[in-house]
């Protein structure tokens, strides 16, 4: 294996995060921009990248850390960076203005969106969060999926207080009690708590109230899909291939991120997120991982027209936002 180390990264001026060395064989630099802080999802990738499937793809892979879907959809949008990992309802959100991203592949078919807490304080379903203070991010993918949620589950603006702030003011405001719950992924923010705490956390999932959108997956700009096809083509390659390798041996990916960043979490916690999150990788059982179809994603706008403020066009506009022309066939083995 070539020597890791972590090193720092800027994209723009829109992020600074860690980044893994760069393989000296590597024939293409490619950087993939996470959505988020790192947690137990983005696993596949590290793995991917210790066990050189990227290499062998001639992929020399960095990997950056994100600060919300949105910020990942203006560096891929700006080719600040060749791929991002981003939700898809805001990728949706963000083509229908005339943003030149596009999925080339889904990994999460099953939503993990949640209001989140402490099992102890007995909040287990909507109609719970009446007169509580919730924890929100400002652009992130779930605020925008948020209005959605409260009008499936025949609840008011009003019915709720939001607290705004980053990722690490919403979780302390939890812990401290400042917020009863969280806007968060049951596979992500629950393991951060239960990190700090080592309390129970409860999720209500937004997908128990009819919003199972498709989730994350790899964008990329309209641009990069034309110009480098062979490129997107072998970076998917490696991508699933990384995933089905870690849904093998998931301590070993969450080994593979721990090294890459001792500060990405504990091992226990970030095995159980990455273990929830393969859950959500299929609907059927011979669906390879960031294999999604159209009927997802017509339902996914449908739910944002619906509920979610989108414009009724977009129901027009669905081979625009998403693309499967670079994913690989059906597994040999």
């Amino acid at each position: 294996m070539d020597r890791r180390q972590v090193i720092a990264a800027a994209v723009t001026g829109l992020v600074t995060a860690p980044a893994l060395i760069r393989s000296a064989h590597a024939t293409d630099k490619v950087q993939l921009l996470l959505n988020w802080y790192l947690y137990g999802e983005h696993a596949p990738f590290f793995l991917g990248k210790k066990l050189g499937l990227f290499e062998k793809e001639g992929i020399d892979l960095t990997i950056m850390e994100g600060r919300g879907s949105g910020v990942t959809l203006q560096a891929v949008g700006a080719k600040s960076t060749q791929f991002g990992y981003a939700d898809m309802s805001a990728v949706i959100r963000a083509g229908i203005r005339g943003a030149p991203v596009v999925s080339t592949g889904v990994l999460l078919q099953k939503n993990p969106a949640s209001a989140m807490g402490f099992a102890e304080k007995n909040i287990r379903t909507a109609n719970d969060l009446k007169g509580k203070t919730v924890a929100t991010t400002p652009g992130d993918a779930l605020s925008q999926v948020w209005p959605a949620f409260l009008r499936k589950a025949n609840l008011r603006d009003s019915d709720v207080r939001l607290l705004q702030g980053d990722a690490q003011t919403k979780l302390n405001a939890v812990i401290s009690g400042q917020a009863d719950v969280l806007l968060g992924f049951s596979h992500d923010q629950s393991m951060k708590l239960k990190d700090a705490t080592g309390k129970a956390v409860f999720p209500i999932m937004f997908s128990d109230y009819g919003l199972n959108a498709v989730a994350t997956g790899i964008i990329a700009h309209r641009d990069t899909l034309t110009g480098s096809p062979d490129l997107v083509r072998r970076f998917m390659r490696a991508a699933t291939l990384s995933a089905e390798a870690a849904e093998k041996a998931p301590a070993a990916a969450a080994d593979a991120m721990l090294e890459a960043d001792s500060k990405a979490g504990k091992k226990d916690t970030l095995t159980e997120g990455f273990e929830i999150s393969t859950k959500l990788y299929r609907v059927t059982p011979d669906q390879r991982p960031f294999h999604t179809n159209p009927d997802a994603v017509k339902d996914t706008v449908e739910l944002l027209v619906e509920y979610g403020g989108l414009d009724p066009a977009a129901r027009e506009r669905l081979a625009s936002f998403f693309t499967t022309d670079f994913l690989p066939g059906k597994a040999t083995n």
